[in-house]
């Protein structure tokens, strides 16, 4: 048996994708015989500019046969994200020209990975399982402020949609907000496997510590639309004044957005770094008086769960999140120890971190819950058992 594994991000990446792929490759690859095999189509890293790790473009691991193709760089933006896909997308039906599988998977964020693995299971009448991580087509239509170009689009991205998702035999949702978007396909079924916290969170060592000078307020990760950190965070950081500071670490098409809202604010308390690599980023988590997550005032946001959560629901840290929808509902059931406040509600934000008594609290319930080798384990079990049932038989609708 051969599973062919589609994944835009793969290690040694930096960003979720990769973190929840690379997992779920290693499980899938434990849980098989040796006599059966993935072939994993990925990138070389290529999510921030300012990040870059060089892979072997052809590995082998054991039974796990790894091709990584070089895209061109890209500063998150459309017409670099299509351009890039568009070289993945030539390169992977190349490299698996000629060749037969059981079972095409695809994890996808922006549509168009589900999109190419719909084809090439489709070419080969082979069943598909989808990995869901974000709404692209629902988002971008928000995002989008030209109103020809978003009704120009939306048919376009509806058809995208259509011979995608209508191929599906199951598709796995990240969020369980996302499922009355999924309804329309009914021919589907369908899990909930989040992302969860990775083996470097786990062991989370209590810090217990009380700030007594300056408190820092942490953000690690993308800095995209998405999140609307310039929204936020210089106003907060002017309002908050020189008792606070602001560090966000990583890189993302709206940087410069976030550098011209600072500059406009004319504060000198909010720090922008680099990505960096996780073993560092915990003694970062671990210096932080606070932990931030923003999402951006947008309707299709109250479907999403960010998986920055996880990381700082594994740490002791007090979490202070714009957040509504889905997320925030999930907040309020799962982790203790947070601050909420609607998305882009700066006043709120700011009242929240004077107010609230400061407390450090370990999460052990969370841990338990959401560890990554047990939702991995669990998906990968799914994967197999209903590809030996054949349960995942296609149907075109």
């Amino acid at each position: 048996m051969t599973i062919l594994y589609l994944t835009f991000y793969f290690e040694p990446d930096l960003c979720a994708g990769s973190f929840r792929n690379t997992a779920l490759v290693a499980e899938l690859a434990n849980q098989l015989s040796p006599d059966d095999s993935i072939h994993v189509v990925t990138t070389q890293p290529n999510r921030y500019q300012s990040f870059s790790a060089k892979a072997p473009d052809h590995e082998r691991r054991g039974n796990i046969t790894i091709d990584r193709i070089t895209v061109p760089t890209h500063a998150s933006g459309l017409a670099d994200q299509i351009r890039s896909f568009l070289t993945y997308y030539r390169q992977a039906q190349r490299l698996t020209r000629g060749r037969s599988y059981d079972l095409v998977f695809a994890s996808s964020s922006r549509l168009f990975t589900a999109f190419l693995g719909a084809g090439l299971a489709r070419k080969r009448r082979a069943p598909l399982f989808l990995d869901i991580r974000d709404l692209f087509r629902e988002t971008i239509l928000e995002m989008l402020r030209n109103p020809l170009l978003r009704a120009m689009l939306s048919p376009v991205l509806w058809g995208v949609e259509r011979y995608t998702f209508g191929y599906a035999t199951h598709i796995n949702l990240v969020s369980e907000g996302f499922l009355p978007y999924f309804k329309r396909f009914g021919q589907a079924t369908y899990s909930f496997y989040t992302n969860g916290i990775d083996d470097e969170f786990i062991n989370w060592l209590p810090t217990d510590r009380t700030p007594t000078g300056v408190r820092m307020v942490l953000y690690a990760g993308n800095i995209g639309e998405g999140q609307g950190l310039h929204k936020v965070i210089p106003q907060a950081a002017r309002a908050l004044g020189d008792g606070y500071r602001f560090i966000v670490i990583g890189d993302g098409g709206a940087k410069s957005k976030l550098e011209a809202a600072i500059e406009q604010e004319g504060v000198s308390n909010v720090e922008l770094r680099r990505p960096i690599s996780r073993a560092v980023l915990i003694a970062e988590y671990q210096a932080a008086d606070y932990l931030f997550v923003h999402l951006n005032d947008l309707v299709a946001f109250e479907r999403v769960l960010p998986s920055k959560l996880f990381e700082y629901g594994a740490t002791d840290k007090p979490i202070i999140a714009g957040v509504a929808g889905y997320a925030a509902r999930f907040i309020r059931e799962h982790i203790p120890n947070s601050m909420l406040f609607s998305p882009g509600d700066t006043v709120t934000m700011v009242r929240l971190l004077r107010e609230n008594s400061y407390k450090s609290q370990l999460r052990t319930e969370f841990t338990a819950q959401f560890g990554r080798r047990t939702i991995m384990q669990q998906m990968a079990r799914q994967i197999l058992t209903k590809l030996h049932t054949k349960t995942l038989s296609p149907t075109a609708v």
